[in-house]
């Protein structure tokens, strides 16, 4: 089977690089046909199964995998279930369910959606298709660095943000696939989805009473074990901005790149307009955009007049 995902483009922004004074190398995952870099993982985790006979695909998800997985099982003619919580948007759900999956709505967070997810399978004999925490999606993901380093130089440092944690494990396995295991990552979150920040400043895995950001598609309560391993073995750095500063750095890079993602992916993006001082010591930056098609401008701006 040929990979469900697209091979992005690595963009430079003038303007970005001349307010910076640095090289900011932007890996465009938002133009993935779903709008994120899910289809890599949930593209290759979903092939597996029906490469295996299974016919009906079961996934829980704050939006973009379950959007993933939708269309991986219209491009492989697999029935799809989607269990979203109730902080999805309409709109996520709306596009899951134009690729022709069901949508449940199950719980306040994520989490309550995938311990309903994991008894629906059951059910239905189908396969879970886990939005993070798998080695094959780890694998799909491990794919957008072989791009990357036939695209741009090796960087100073990775920027990207972290919900569950899959996109991550999927880079650092990427990284030193490819020889590139000195690159320095910066791992971005927002206050009230910072599950990976309160793990690495407890030394365990933390798990987060609930999930009070905006950006639901970080909002995972615990951050895959997977991870907490690469940070023993992988210079990772911690950071946690605010929902202000991330819907922000969203507006802004619609201004500068004329595209829109949401909150979850601008967490990553804030060290390009106001936590600059997190780069300062790079003169180059590889900025995973990891995208997110759940939200428009016109949502961004009321949040940013609430926030």
């Amino acid at each position: 089977m040929q990979p469900l995902h697209l091979l992005t483009p690595v963009f430079e922004n003038p303007a970005i690089n001349q307010r910076l004074n640095k090289r900011i190398f932007l890996k465009m995952e938002c133009y993935q046909p779903v709008g994120s870099f899910k289809i890599r993982g949930i593209g290759a985790l979903c092939q597996e199964a029906v490469r295996s006979g299974i016919t009906h695909l079961v996934c829980s998800s704050g939006g973009n995998a379950g959007y993933a997985a939708a269309y991986a099982g219209r491009m492989l003619q697999a029935k799809v279930t989607v269990v979203v919580p109730e902080t999805t948007s309409t709109m996520a759900r709306e596009r899951i369910r134009s690729e022709g999956a069901e949508v449940i709505v199950h719980g306040r967070a994520w989490d309550e959606a995938n311990t309903f997810a994991l008894e629906l399978v059951k059910a239905v004999q189908g396969a879970y298709i886990h939005p993070f925490d798998h080695p094959t999606i780890w694998q799909g993901h491990a794919s957008m660095i072989n791009e990357v380093v036939a695209q741009c130089p090796k960087p100073d440092v990775l920027v990207v943000s972290v919900g569950g944690g899959g996109l991550l494990c999927g880079i650092l396995e990427g990284l030193h696939r490819n020889c590139w295991a000195d690159v320095p990552v910066l791992a971005v979150e927002t206050e009230g989805a910072d599950s990976f920040a309160a793990s690495v400043a407890a030394g365990q895995l933390a798990t987060l009473p609930q999930i009070s950001s905006i950006a639901t598609t970080l909002g995972a309560k615990q951050v895959t074990p997977k991870l907490l391993e690469w940070a023993g073995r992988h210079q990772i750095t911690p950071l946690v901005v605010t929902d202000r500063s991330a819907v922000e750095a969203c507006l802004n890079f619609a201004n500068d790149l004329r595209v829109v993602v949401e909150p979850a992916c601008g967490a990553s993006l804030t060290v390009l307009y106001d936590h600059g001082e997190a780069i300062k010591e790079a003169e180059s930056v590889l900025a995973i955009v990891c995208g997110g098609a759940g939200v428009t401008i016109g949502q961004l701006l009321e949040w940013q007049a609430q926030l």
